[in-house]
């Protein structure tokens, strides 16, 4: 390891321009003669659109253009689409429901798209969005998961009781048998809460038309801008795909909810036409934000643990019902399916599972991917229940969680996933050391002495990232392939370009990826700049979400390395008259076996280009390759957090008093990004268990947590300093032996507070997010109870 290379703790590069207000975002780019959208949106959760008059709002001063629905069919731009089919347990194919980018004679959420107004300011435009008038027929609604399938609100023609699918893995016959065989069963009723992604940057989108050239322009805070073109061009029909360039600048921030194609981009790029191919720019408010963008989680789960009398969980049994929100979005099908009920077993070796799921249409916003997406999900439910079993048991939750450990790999679970390595014995056995879990006893008996009550809880989780290969997904429904690509191109004087087809939105990319490349080329860190998110200059990449960028877009380039290294091996072995044989490579250096010959990397690149040592007709001159990595399997990033809260039984307010997580990501290329990817994964979680919550009110269909005034995010005050330590066990399915950290500290955390919060208040459940007055209430009621 070098001072800049694989393992070194690197600051990183991107941050001198963020920090010091350099950073290209969306909103910061203004186009000659821009022009800017304000959408009409639906204040009702259900209803018919009777009639739109644009008329006063389209003579407005500024006012180039209303939109309705209408234009979009006289245009034939298709509406958005979901991109994994999930069939149900009968074999039919899921009950998706037209997605219009403008509402088509009906709206089916507060926030949905009804119209746009073009205009040669944001204040005009809005104020003339004000004045469209838009008469409704209001419908019957429904914006609980639970009710869906009982409720008379349909929301969708295709699905009459509401339900998308009716999807179940495992074996339900073995998994009944263990439950009647067993000698304990534990049974718990499970709320994943819904939440709102809240990015720091607000969604923005610039479309452009160019007359000239008859192409298209869109600049759009994408975690993922290939596949923006591809839907865009394929699906909605705007145009061929070679003339579409779509840009994503600096994202400030995605946790998963910037990868899916929202109407607002695709309506900018197909208005600009209709307005003379002026650009036409739209950023979201922050309420914007709150209503429209694809929320996350929203899970009603009932599970049981099945366990034998030596204490050997024998079976699980899932039943989730997961909301998908008025329209299927981009890759939501697959959220509650794919990616959470194959992560069931956790770190458990438990014969039998059987999960079945209903996903379900509600009257709210689209629910898709959010950090960690399905993986956070499944964590909770293992984790909860496994918890609770063992204090039914009486027996010590880490010992638990210790007898019923895998302990051999490569294991495979009952629920498609094969575990290919992992000591998990070893990370709990961490983390109860730094936790210092042993004293626990003495910390609580000094609260108690303050009046305040103390619990620890534990959390052992387990995701699957870099989701592959994609012939396998495909043949699970995804839409599309799951590989990544990368190009190498090094220039005369030895310095190095990387195009990426992943993207980065604040993991450090232009940092690893450049440390990788030093590692394994020899040159100066700083000669190594990162390209993304430019389908004009970047070739076809899949992007990053679900901890891929690592797993697999490392690996894309190092592929592209390996195949620049033996060009460069060739090219010097022509240069020195060796045979490429006798070529060695190390640190920057070629040499030849047994003679003082030597080129430096910087010289070999140099004759690549000048090309005059070497045959043209056998070694092509310049010096750049490209690879696509589609992985053999998934990587399995695991972990055990350990959480300590002390609260206050007058005011119910818990405080995180200490935290302790040990992850095993396999080798790590920067260990200070690693742990800053970990902290903001543990604060989302703490933000999850402890403040967060979307709420829409059952009445009337708002929504009731549409601003930070009402909606909690969590602070700086809210979470202690973290204990962080690392255990290795290398992936063995790629050469870097890396897994993702990306949504592990999301992943963990909240099952590990509310099992602190549990086990402080001597209760079985408590509902997310435990709030000041929910936890008040929970000891309101025990103080009833024991009356």
């Amino acid at each position: 390891m070098t001072g800049t290379g694989v393992g070194a703790s690197v600051k990183r590069k991107e941050d001198q321009r963020f920090l010091t207000g350099k950073g290209q975002y969306t909103d910061d780019i203004n186009l000659k003669d821009q022009t800017y959208a304000y959408f009409v949106r639906s204040p009702h959760a259900h209803a018919t659109i009777k009639s739109i008059n644009t008329k006063k709002a389209a003579g407005m001063p500024g006012v180039l253009g209303v939109f309705t629905g209408e234009h979009v069919k006289e245009d034939k731009i298709g509406g958005l689409i979901c991109g994994w089919m999930i069939h149900s347990k009968d074999g039919s194919p899921m009950k998706a429901g037209p997605h219009p980018i403008l509402a088509d004679g009906k709206v089916r959420y507060v926030g949905d798209h009804v119209a746009v107004v073009v205009a040669e300011t944001k204040e005009q435009a809005k104020a003339a969005a004000a004045a469209v008038q838009v008469s409704y027929g209001v419908l019957p609604h429904n914006v609980d998961a639970a009710k869906a399938m009982s409720t008379k609100a349909q929301v969708h023609d295709v699905a009459a009781d509401n339900r998308v699918y009716n999807w179940s893995i495992g074996d339900e016959a073995a998994t009944a048998a263990a439950f009647k065989n067993a000698a304990h069963v534990t049974t718990l009723d499970i709320v994943n809460n819904r939440l709102i992604p809240n990015a720091m940057e607000p969604r923005a989108a610039i479309g452009s038309y160019d007359t000239g050239m008859d192409a298209y322009t869109l600049y759009t805070t994408s975690q993922n801008p290939h596949v923006a073109r591809l839907v865009i061009s394929a699906f909605h029909g705007l145009c061929p795909e070679h003339k579409l360039r779509v840009i994503a600048p600096d994202v400030g921030g995605g946790f998963g909810s910037k990868i899916f194609i929202y109407a607002e981009e695709v309506v900018c790029v197909w208005v600009s036409k209709r307005v003379g191919g002026r650009p036409v720019k739209w950023t979201a408010e922050r309420t914007e934000s709150f209503l429209a963008d694809a929320h996350g989680r929203d899970h009603v789960s009932k599970a049981e643990l099945a366990i034998d009398a030596g204490g050997k969980i024998t079976g699980l049994r899932v039943h989730t019902t997961a909301s998908m929100g008025a329209y299927l979005s981009t890759f939501s099908s697959c959220v509650p399916t794919y990616l959470y009920a194959t992560l069931l077993s956790g770190q458990y070796n438990i014969p039998a599972i059987y999960a079945e799921v209903d996903a379900v249409y509600t009257n709210t916003a689209p629910v898709d991917a959010y950090r960690g997406a399905g993986r956070p999900e499944a964590t909770y439910v293992v984790e909860r229940i496994v918890e609770t079993a063992a204090r039914e048991l009486k027996m010590d939750p880490a010992e638990f969680r210790r007898k019923n450990f895998i302990t051999q790999f490569p294991h495979q679970t009952p629920v498609i996933m094969c575990y290919d390595a992992g000591d998990y014995g070893a990370a709990l056995d961490k983390a109860l050391e730094l936790s210092e879990y042993k004293s626990f006893p003495e910390r609580k008996a000094a609260s108690a002495k303050k009046g305040k009550l103390r619990g620890i809880g534990l959390s052992a989780y387990i995701e699957a990232c870099g989701i592959a290969p994609s012939a396998a997904i495909g043949s699970l429904g995804a839409g599309v392939g799951l590989w990544e690509s990368a190009e190498v191109r090094v220039n005369p004087v030895g310095t190095v370009e990387i195009l990426t087809g992943s993207h980065s939105h604040g993991q450090g990319h232009e940092t690893t990826f450049a440390q990788l490349v030093s590692d394994r080329l020899g040159v100066d860190f700083n000669n190594v700049s990162v390209v993304h998110g430019d389908t004009d200059k970047v070739q076809f990449g899949m992007g990053t979400y679900g901890s891929r960028s690592g797993a697999v877009g490392m690996h894309a380039i190092s592929k592209a390395l390996d195949k620049i290294e033996a060009k460069a091996k060739k090219i010097a072995a022509a240069v020195m008259e060796a045979s490429t044989d006798d070529v060695e490579f190390k640190n920057g250096t070629f040499t030849v076996k047994g003679t003082d010959k030597k080129m430096a990397f910087g010289e070999v690149a140099l004759s690549a280009y000048v090309a005059h040592k070497f045959n043209s007709a056998e070694i092509e001159p310049g010096l750049k390759e490209s690879a696509f990595h589609d992985p053999a399997n998934f990587v399995f990033p695991a972990g055990v957090h350990v959480c300590e809260v002390e609260i206050d039984p007058d005011t119910g307010v818990t405080t995180v008093a200490n935290y302790t997580c040990v992850d095993d990501f396999g080798n790590l290329i920067n260990p200070m990004i690693v742990e800053g990817q970990v902290h903001g994964g543990i604060v989302q979680g703490i933000g999850q268990a402890l403040a967060e919550g979307c709420v829409y009110d059952d009445a009337s269909g708002q929504l009731l947590t549409g601003s930070y005034m009402d909606y909690r995010m969590p602070r700086a005050a809210d979470v202690p300093s973290f204990k962080l330590g690392f255990t290795c066990t290398p992936c063995p399915t790629n050469p870097m032996g890396m897994k993702g950290c990306g949504e592990a500290g999301a992943i963990g955390s909240p099952p590990a507070v509310i099992n602190a919060i549990t086990n402080a208040l001597g209760v079985k459940d408590i509902p997310m997010p435990a709030s000041p007055l929910v936890v008040w209430n929970a000891l309101q009621g025990m103080k009833k109870a024991a009356e």
